[in-house]
């Protein structure tokens, strides 16, 4: 039997169509808003699968081009490997469903949005995480603790729910807010130096929405949700575990409070050692249990080190960060490079500057259809001290990427203030703890070594937490390293100037955040942030005024609009001709602007040249250098700019009287001739007879 299912969001219906589709999914739903059409299917295993100490939740986000009317491009016109807006999109739809599923439930779950059509104005990525969330409660899936989520934009002081394209384009933040009819789950965010006041103010403001949105689910599962399946919650055997937290808990705590992280894993490596002695061959086929076992311990432990002892597992204060380091001018021969260290965490930054050519072509269901400033994230396996198999970037290396991406964007310099594609490169050369922060210090560092104008330095810092189990203590942890982040409860990542958040993206373990939490997490980070900002300042206090010397020089130039077909020429011949003659790569906008790059000064002049020569007006009364390029009876035609020719007449060759042309003036020679008349037909009649005058007139005033 057919539902629909209708919500009033933002002036806007949400409608959700249940039990017409995907008849064989467990739940398949069809949910629109405005034009906006998502798809959505989720499935379960029947049975948990074994051996695993995780809850197997796969999440994919389907970006059909068909949605928007596009054919995919390239070779094979089918859409292949999934975009990095894509990935994004579902790891934002994975985040805050993940932590709301039963503890211990090991069963496979997927779920599957597809992007069937899109309409500007509303964002199917948004869509897709209600949809998903919704999906959960009406499926047979033990899922009960609905979220919703909305994306807020601030313009001219005012927030607005789910904004429209045009004000998305006018707002100054974009803030996608997910949480449960209780407490936040999960918020991204970018921002033009956000003011920490405003953005908690918009955080809470989203919140609210999301609290409706969450209540209408909750409804719609009581009147049309399937009934929950029973399941089997993964736990290991309870003599198994006394016998194991009696025989390790002691050694586990004295190997857990040394500070050293090097020294800490040998000693828990020689921990397990003994455990493994002690109990694999009497519990052969419990090994996963014993493992899980011994992570719980850890957690335990060093959660009460730092709730009850109130001590770090370095011994720091909880609001200290670790030392910083930061280097520029690494590299010889890069544009810009920047090395940032924070502890055990260190990344390289490396900056290239290209043509505006360079830019990356986005195809994909946004209206962006390119981009000038890109950042890339690299975590190869040596950053932990592992072996592992090198293979292209995975979903957290593009997701870190972007993160960092959006910290740096509402700094960067126009395209009319810097004429250049900005490609910057992250490297993690070590790891332990907020590597995707560290690259946004290191992008700062680097960006400034490049020259790069941009408006204020930027750094970025993690911000941890760790609860107890009845909720009543939590501690805020600035700087989290590894052990934090792999034991803790929260993520909270902050980003920005001394102005203001420009990014933020927070992930927790639990059923959400509080308040409290939130507006101090925000606070604590703008204080370590400013603390990083001061060190980079020390570094490098501004941009180098002077690019690399083997960084491309940019001309900037600007024609009429109307002369751009003689610049490219049919086919683009003229403007293939000049860069292969000149070396230089050659930007031209519909507004007539043309933006000429070379390593190559004296290239780069010559080409500026030839565009002007091939935009000049010939003007009436002006001398020219010119190439004879045809002889007739009646005279001679001559080039006196490209493609702009003009006639000699017999009669205007020379002072004398000429008989024949070919007395005066051959084919391929060079004359001055001045331009007497430019008929109404565009034609240009030239003397050299009123040159040779004008030249001799000048020689007698000296």
């Amino acid at each position: 039997m057919s539902h629909i299912l209708e919500y009033e969001l933002a002036g806007r219906k949400l409608k959700a169509e249940y039990g017409k589709i995907g008849m064989l999914s467990n739940c398949a739903l069809l949910v629109s808003y405005g034009d906006t059409v998502v798809m959505v299917n989720v499935n379960a295993s029947d049975k948990p699968r074994e051996g695993i100490d995780f809850f197997p939740l796969s999440v994919e986000y389907e970006e059909r081009l068909y949605a928007v009317g596009k054919i995919p491009g390239g070779f094979v016109k089918r859409e292949g490997r999934p975009s990095e807006n894509a990935i994004l999109n579902g790891r934002a739809i994975d985040r805050p469903l993940r932590p709301l599923f039963p503890k211990g439930y090991r069963n496979d779950v997927q779920i599957v949005c597809t992007v069937l059509s899109v309409e500007p104005d509303n964002q199917p990525d948004i869509l897709a995480i209600n949809a998903a969330s919704l999906a959960l409660c009406l499926s047979s899936i033990p899922f009960t603790d609905p979220v919703g989520a909305v994306s807020v934009g601030l313009i001219d002081g005012k927030f607005i729910i789910n904004p429209t394209s045009k004000e998305r384009e006018q707002s100054c933040l974009e803030l996608t807010v997910c949480a449960t009819k209780d407490k936040v789950m999960m918020i991204e965010a970018g921002g033009n130096e956000i003011p920490e006041d405003v953005m908690y103010d918009a955080i809470m403001f989203g919140f609210e929405e999301c609290k409706k949105l969450a209540l209408f689910q909750e409804e719609a599962m009581k009147q049309h949700g399937k009934p929950k399946a029973a399941f089997e919650v993964s736990k290991p055997d309870e003599q198994l575990e006394k016998e194991v937290t009696q025989f390790a808990f002691d050694m586990i705590k004295e190997a857990m409070y040394i500070t050293d992280k090097d020294k800490r894993n040998e000693a828990m490596d020689a921990v397990k050692q003994k455990i493994s002695e002690a109990f694999d061959e009497k519990y052969p086929d419990n090994l996963a249990d014993i493992a899980e076992i011994v992570y719980n311990l850890q957690k335990k432990i060093v959660r009460n080190m730092i709730l009850v002892d109130h001590r770090r597992p370095d011994e720091r204060k909880f609001d200290e960060i670790r030392p910083i380091s930061c280097e520029v001018g690494i590299l010889p021969r890069t544009h810009g490079t920047g090395l940032f260290t924070r502890g055990l965490t260190q990344v390289l930054t490396v900056a290239t500057l290209g043509a505006l050519g360079d830019v990356q072509i986005l195809d994909g269901l946004g209206e962006e259809e390119f981009k000038r400033y890109m950042h890339h994230y690299n975590f190869p396996s040596y950053s932990v001290g592992e072996v592992k198999p090198m293979r292209g970037p995975g979903r957290r290396e593009i997701g870190h990427g972007a993160l960092a991406e959006r910290a740096l964007q509402p700094l960067i310099p126009s395209e009319e203030e810097f004429p250049y594609t900005i490609r910057l490169v992250s490297e993690v050369l070590s790891s332990n703890g907020s590597t995707s922060q560290a690259s946004v210090c290191g992008s700062t560092l680097a960006l400034l070594d490049a020259g790069v104008p941009i408006k204020r330095p930027a750094a970025g810092i993690a911000m941890g937490l760790v609860t107890s189990e009845d909720l009543t203590q939590e501690e805020i942890l600035t700087d989290i390293q590894g052990i934090e982040d792999f034991f803790g409860d929260m993520d909270f990542k902050v980003a920005g100037t001394v102005e203001g958040i420009t990014s933020i993206q927070v992930d927790t373990k639990l059923r959400g955040l509080s308040n409290q939490c939130i507006r101090k997490a925000i606070d604590m980070a703008r204080k370590a942030r400013l603390e990083i900002i001061e060190k980079i300042t020390q570094c490098i206090p501004k941009h180098r005024d002077d690019l690399s010397v083997y960084a491309p020089r940019a001309y900037t130039m600007t024609i009429d609009p109307e002369k751009i077909r003689d610049v490219i020429g049919t086919g683009g011949k003229v403007i293939n001709k000049i860069i292969a003659e000149t070396g230089v790569k050659i930007d031209i906008k519909d507004d007539g602007k043309i933006f000429v790059m070379s390593s190559d000064s004296v290239g780069a002049k010559r080409a500026i040249k030839m565009i002007e020569d091939l935009t000049k007006e010939v003007k009436v009364g002006e001398v020219y250098l010119g190439k004879v390029t045809k002889i007739a009876t009646f005279g001679a035609f001559v080039e006196i700019l490209p493609n702009k020719e003009g006639l000699v007449h017999i009669s205007k060759l020379d002072i004398a009287r000429v008989n024949k042309v070919e007395d005066v003036v051959s084919v391929g020679d060079e004359i001055l001739v001045k331009v007497t008349e430019i008929d109404n037909q565009g034609r240009i009649n030239l003397s050299r007879k009123d040159a040779i005058k004008d030249s001799e007139n000048e020689e007698k005033e000296q």
